[in-house]
């Protein structure tokens, strides 16, 4: 191999899947330390990519979530022709090895996941004791270097201002993730959420909401039963929530992505799951506290 490969990653398309993927990222850079290292994504997660030092670039994905779009593929992926020697596929499915393989990069590198034989070139086994933990199956791809924990960089300058802008200070509120993907199963419910909000305001602390514009059904539940709260539901883009949640005392989330931004950033973070494990999923942070059941059907 060259000793200043070019690698073209291509990304997950869930936020917390973006930030464990950074543990591919890292032990990539660690191998190759001269390579130049794309992802392509949904041109949402370029706010996070750019937070990533281990990233040269991204380039965004022209498409839907889920679409199959095979001609747009093809005709993408030969625009890319010559420009990469390496690439990784993060997810499983069929469709997300095309555009490495239309593109002729020489060495595709996957889990086999959807019978990928002949879209990849490096079929890396996959334990079944890894099929669900994500961070360790997308380092595993690298093959070799350290498992590191995803590290967010923050801009202090955007954090100061938007501290300013929501009457928010630095180390002196709590962050709630109270939205989650797929219903109420994943969700700590609102009143649970709602009675901690009142209890860290009446300590003295301040309390903000995060989330998408999708949770603020959700975060107007709480900030009704908790007036006070600060309720940033859609009111933040991707960027400003990691430089606002940076700045947080703490951080209790659901399993979101929002999540493993907490972690990512360095804020002690309580995870509360329900339908989902601990197991597979954690927020990869040393200051971490996992509430979790057990029941069987999680």
């Amino acid at each position: 191999m060259a000793e200043s490969p070019t690698i073209l990653v291509i990304g997950p398309r869930w936020v917390g899947d973006m930030v464990m993927a950074q543990c591919l990222f890292s032990a990539l850079r660690e191998l190759h330390p001269n390579a130049a290292i794309d992802v392509l994504a949904p041109a949402w997660a370029a706010p996070l990519v750019k937070r990533m030092p281990e990233i040269r670039q991204q380039i965004d994905l022209p498409l839907q979530s889920g679409a199959f779009e095979f001609r747009i593929r093809r005709r993408f992926g030969r625009l890319l022709r010559d420009r990469y020697d390496m690439a990784f596929v993060l997810p499983g499915s069929w469709k997300s090895a095309l555009i490495p393989f239309f593109a002729g990069i020489p060495r595709r590198v996957g889990h086999l996941k959807e019978m990928r034989y002949g879209l990849l070139t490096d079929i890396v086994p996959l334990p079944d004791r890894l099929k669900r933990r994500t961070a360790q199956a997308y380092f595993g791809l690298a093959r070799g270097g350290s498992l590191q924990a995803p590290k967010l960089a923050v801009d202090a300058d955007s954090q100061a201002a938007l501290l300013g802008r929501f009457g928010l200070t630095a180390g002196k509120f709590v962050a709630l993730m109270p939205g989650a993907e797929f219903g109420p199963a994943k969700r700590w419910p609102s009143e649970n959420y709602a009675g901690l909000a009142r209890e860290m305001m009446a300590k003295g602390f301040g309390v903000a909401l995060f989330g998408s514009k999708n949770d603020a059904e959700v975060t107007a539940e709480i900030t009704a039963l908790a007036p006070g709260a600060v309720d940033l539901a859609g009111q933040t883009r991707l960027e400003d929530a990691i430089d606002l949640i940076a700045a947080a005392r703490l951080a209790v989330s659901n399993d979101s992505g929002l999540m493993h931004v907490a972690a990512a950033v360095g804020t002690p973070v309580v995870a509360v799951y329900g339908s989902t494990s601990p197991n597979n999923t954690p927020p990869l942070a040393e200051r971490r506290e996992l509430v979790w059941l057990g029941l069987s059907c999680s």
